[in-house]
């Protein structure tokens, strides 16, 4: 297994919706910024949403385990290999993430309780 590179591609507002269903004031994720990067495999980077985890760590697992080699869904979403753009589950403000995977093994970095 392998690392997995998790870029914060946008941060986004449908202001649409936004107007219609949300908070007053409400604007863009305010828990992650364009441009930050975290490193995952099987467990959540510290950091990173849960929501937003829920919604793209079946993507950074089929990544972590060589799903990379090759194109996702038949070669007709994503034309680089070893790539997932996916988003975050808010339908007012998604957060846009680049998964890409790596050659850097991944390790566990804890001690197992038994």
């Amino acid at each position: 297994m392998n690392k997995v590179k998790i870029t914060v591609l946008k941060t986004t507002l449908d202001r649409e919706l936004a107007a219609e269903y949300g908070a007053e004031g409400l604007g863009p994720c305010p828990m992650l910024r364009e441009g930050q990067v975290f490193y995952a495999d099987y467990a959540k980077p510290q950091g990173l949403c849960d929501e937003a985890w829920k919604a793209i760590y079946q993507y950074v697992f089929a990544l972590a385990h060589g799903a990379g080699e090759g194109l996702f869904y038949y070669g007709d979403w994503i034309r680089t290999p070893g790539v997932a753009i996916c988003s975050c589950n808010d339908g007012l403000r998604p957060v846009i993430f680049k998964l890409e995977a790596t050659d850097e093994p991944s390790g566990v970095d804890y001690t197992p309780v038994r």
